[in-house]
């Protein structure tokens, strides 16, 4: 299947169980199947060590940045992968004034010389093309409390990347249904 695909990387984050959340809800849940994604990228905020655990668990290579909240002092503030042919970098974003502004985030793109940057913080999930470049929020992936957002819906991203072309996939579970919206964006040629 992975290979119909190209390279699989889950995107979520800010999922603040048992904080602010108690769990990620059911039919989110059951899509987090264990080896057949290649790559799971954490915006932070999971809440607990066993929750990074578990996303550990669900694929080979696994990119995590601290969030605000996090206490585990390895967590990094930022990484940088690559995937595909395309250079991803992920951040939390609660450094970033005002949180989720477009020219922040251009800037941190820039400084990290990536071609898709994915943050959080927001809990709102965000698919935006600005100037070549690729920028996402899964949002939360539990739906959790955010003093930025009243209205949180439950949310993760998918990633298939062949080469230098990345299909997005969003998940928004949207009171018993899960909505899907499908994306594509190309990352420009680095030579």
């Amino acid at each position: 299947m992975a290979k119909d695909f190209g390279e699989l990387a889950l995107v979520l984050g800010d999922a603040h169980v048992p904080g602010r959340a108690p769990q990620i809800p059911a039919k989110l849940q059951r899509m987090l199947v264990p080896n057949k994604m290649q790559h799971v990228l954490s915006t932070g905020n999971m809440g607990s060590k066993e929750g990074y655990d578990e996303l550990r668990s669900l694929a080979p290579m696994a990119h995590f940045v601290a969030g605000d909240e996090d206490e585990d002092e390895a967590l990094p503030e930022e990484t940088v992968t690559t995937i595909g042919n395309v250079r991803v970098g992920v951040i939390h974003g609660h450094d970033l004034q005002p949180w989720g502004d477009a020219e922040a985030l251009s800037a941190k793109r820039r400084r990290l010389d990536v071609d898709v940057l994915i943050s959080g913080h927001t809990h709102r999930a965000e698919v935006r093309e600005d100037d070549g470049y690729c920028y996402l929020n899964p949002g939360s992936i539990t739906g959790a409390y955010s003093p930025a957002s009243t209205d949180v819906v439950p949310s993760f991203i998918l990633l298939a990347v062949q080469g230098s072309k990345v299909v997005i996939y969003v998940y928004e579970l949207r009171g018993d249904t899960v909505d899907v919206s499908k994306s594509e964006f190309t990352a420009p040629s680095r030579s």
